[in-house]
């Protein structure tokens, strides 16, 4: 799964001559906490609800009611935005995304194509990629297996037996933990205790069995 398949693309930007209060309008008005900044084309920069409470002058300052309103009328995008913005390619990996903003302390993440800005990509949207990539989002049962001794062809013949009994596999991942090997598998039957009676091999024992997304 790349990037490009969770970003979001419906978007909202500005010029770094637009208005600090304009910004903050689109803000409200697209339900949205930060804005890329664009010149000819290109991306110079970001404009986040953050960095605007911070250029805003502070409570304890001198400064009359007319004064300050009149120093923000007057403050554009360009005087207070991100200039240094970490960004990924459209192509990367989504775990390449999440690494960077891991590893960066970010929330959001534009995205590149040819250096050209085709999308963003936030933690909201790695959370809903998450959802759909274990397909909790479809229903069903989320079996969990402790594997006795791994070995090669142990998967294949757990999916041997769902196939047998015709329970599909919607997602399969395999956990290695300092207290075992674990494969947890989200098959699209809802009958728990069916999934209980045809996993009942020698080479791995049950852990659990349990619905998921029970509202669907």
């Amino acid at each position: 799964m790349s990037v490009r398949d969770f970003m979001s693309t419906n978007l909202i930007t500005v010029t770094g001559e637009t208005p600090i209060f304009d910004a903050i309008d689109l803000m409200k008005k697209h339900d949205i906490h930060r804005l890329p900044v664009l010149e000819d084309g290109k991306m110079v920069g970001l404009i986040t609800e953050g960095v605007i409470q911070e250029s805003m002058p502070s409570k304890a300052t001198s400064l009359s009611v007319y004064e300050m309103n009149y120093l923000i009328n007057k403050t554009k995008v360009g005087d207070v935005m991100l200039k240094q913005v970490e960004t990924i390619d459209a192509d990367a990996l989504l775990e390449d995304a999440i690494k960077v903003m891991r590893t960066k302390s970010v929330g959001v993440l534009p995205v590149l194509s040819a250096n050209q800005l085709v999308g963003i990509i936030t933690n909201n949207d790695i959370f809903d990629a998450f959802l759909k990539i274990t397909g909790y989002e479809n229903g069903g049962s989320r079996v969990t297996l402790k594997i006795k001794e791994e070995h090669q062809g142990i998967l294949a013949k757990i999916a041997n037996v769902l196939a047998q009994a015709q329970m599909n596999i919607e997602t399969i991942v395999v956990n290695r933990l300092a207290k075992g090997i674990f494969v947890e598998i989200q098959l699209d039957c809802k009958d728990v205790e069916k999934v209980k009676a045809v996993l009942n091999g020698e080479e791995y024992e049950i852990v659990d069995v349990v619905l998921t997304n029970t509202a669907n």
